[in-house]
């Protein structure tokens, strides 16, 4: 490939091996991506514990009192008695920290390795559960919270990563939805320990905060003694111990083709010295594309407005102490649904998860939103049948979104980036995820004020929107080797006048 300046650059990845690639499934492989996945953990356990220790009376006295009191008024219209944007804040201020996080964890992942970015996670993570755990006031609550911002920027720049290069092609979809499972596993295990902490009238938001340090040893334990991934080792200079990685995870010596595969992609990723540079080229538009709307449109649908503030949501809708069961339901529904999904993805591809549950999640949204329209006028509990009705429907989308976008919005823009561009561009998803839900985290309480139950449709919009983006722009990439992605752009109806090189492809296979 010619640089301007009439020098050659490495071509990369230019010819299919993946019919050549050999190996199988070994357990080394899935105790690293179990390992590993763990840092996902961290992220959900998050997402669950807030919800709860926010709707505990305990925590509202001591850091809330305004809305402590407006909760405790019976007068008060259920839609906006929790509508209060320093509550909002201390949900929303993590998602902002962890964004900042990302976008420096990407140079760090790159010429450190995934390990490296995954010990800060773990680290960093640790210190926030410990100041949280001891607030003493606001201040120091908010802190804790931007430091667990920061291991959740690091985790989720990294952890995806290292899964999609970890697991052979045949099967990179399920071992990279171990990231999902232990995310929702998290908040399932979050919504359990509020259920039971909430009968300890003045401390058990503590014994919430702080038992986030659990995962938070793990995934720092786990980074250190997890091996590098052999496509960092190769990126970083080291293919013999790349290759005696390589052989090791996929059980043979015969690694070739997957092991040329990689150093191509290496030798192309070191000529590369600004990779934030390079993802905006048009040839890598695609990509871009994907690492912008996926985790933006799973963060749209309303999935994470459910999972922080379902007590708070299920206490709108007068279900009062049974706020919290309720909440450890949908958990428990998630991490089910999840497991699902990891048995599905490489049988039944990307495409038909995600447009099959975005039809789910609409039906879903819309039935609650009518239901709320017509039975529940904000000042009156909603009556028992239908308040089952909604904790049915709900977790009906929370099916959905656990065997579709919430693994998905993590796995595709994983898997799609060229090794060169890999680690920016999950920088990027991360920090496009990161930025909606913080949008969403702060405004979501105002939205429910505002818009009542019109809440609901308006997610559901947004899941018309994303289901429809991916049957027109996202091809399958089921099976398809990680450093052979670049091809499927090239034969895709709409990226192929984006994706150079086709021609000069077919020339090298000939040659």
């Amino acid at each position: 490939m010619e640089k301007g300046d009439g020098s050659f650059a490495p071509a990369g990845v230019y010819k299919q091996r993946a019919e050549l690639y050999k190996g199988s499934l070994t357990s080394y492989v899935v105790v690293s991506c179990l390992v590993a996945a763990v840092g996902g953990a961290l992220f959900g356990y998050d997402i669950g514990v807030s919800g709860g220790v926010t709707s505990m009376d305990a925590f509202l006295k001591k850091f809330f009192y305004k809305v402590y009191v407006k909760k405790r008024q019976a007068q008060e219209n259920h839609y906006c008695k929790y509508n209060d944007q320093g509550l909002a804040a201390f949900t929303s201020s993590l998602y902002l920290a962890g964004l900042v996080a990302s976008l420096v964890a990407s140079p760090i992942t790159r010429k450190y390795g995934r390990r490296a970015s995954i010990v800060c996670g773990g680290i960093s993570f640790f210190i926030g559960a410990v100041l949280n755990a001891g607030a003493v006031n606001l201040a120091m609550l908010l802190l804790g919270r931007i430091m667990l911002g920061v291991g959740i920027g690091f985790g989720d720049q990294a952890v995806p990563l290292y899964l999609s290069e970890m697991a052979p092609a045949h099967l990179r979809g399920a071992l990279n939805m171990m990231f999902q499972l232990a995310t929702t596993s998290g908040i399932f295990t979050a919504n359990m320990i509020n259920y039971g902490t909430a009968k300890i009238p003045e401390w058990g938001w503590r014994l919430s905060l702080g038992l986030a340090v659990l995962p938070a040893i793990l995934m720092t334990v786990g980074g250190l003694l997890l091996p590098e991934t052999p496509n960092s080792l190769i990126e970083r200079g080291s293919k013999e111990e790349g290759r005696r990685i390589l052989e090791k995870i996929r059980g043979t010596q015969e690694v070739d083709a997957e092991f040329e595969d990689i150093v191509d992609a290496s030798e192309l990723a070191n000529s590369i010295k600004h990779p934030f540079r390079k993802v905006l080229e048009r040839r890598n538009r695609p990509q871009l594309v994907m690492a912008i709307c996926m985790p933006a449109f799973q963060i749209l649908n309303g999935i994470n407005s459910i999972l922080f503030y379902a007590p708070v949501l299920f206490q709108t809708m007068g279900f009062g102490n049974a706020a919290l069961y309720s909440s450890a339901l949908t958990g428990a529904v998630l991490v089910l649904s999840t497991v699902v999904s990891i048995g599905l993805v490489d049988k039944l591809g990307r495409r038909v998860l995600l447009i099959s549950g975005g039809i789910q999640m609409t039906i879903c949204q819309v039935i609650v939103a009518i239901i709320l329209g017509i039975k529940f006028n904000g000042n009156d509990e909603l009556s028992k049948g239908y308040s089952v009705l909604v904790v049915v429907v709900i977790c009906l989308f929370v099916i959905a979104f656990g065997w579709s976008w919430g693994p998905l919005g993590w796995t595709v823009p994983s898997e799609i980036f060229p090794l060169e561009t890999r680690s920016a561009g999950q920088s990027v998803t991360v920090a496009v995820n990161l930025l909606f839900t913080f949008i969403i985290a702060q405004c979501f309480l105002s939205l429910l004020c505002s818009f009542k139950y019109g809440i609901f449709l308006f997610f559901a919009g947004w899941i018309v929107i994303m289901t429809l983006f991916v049957y027109f722009f996202l091809p399958e990439t089921k099976g398809v080797p990680i450093e052979e992605m670049v091809f499927i752009w090239r034969k895709h109806w709409f990226w192929k006048r984006m994706v150079p090189g086709t021609r000069d492809v077919e020339i090298n296979e000939v040659k």
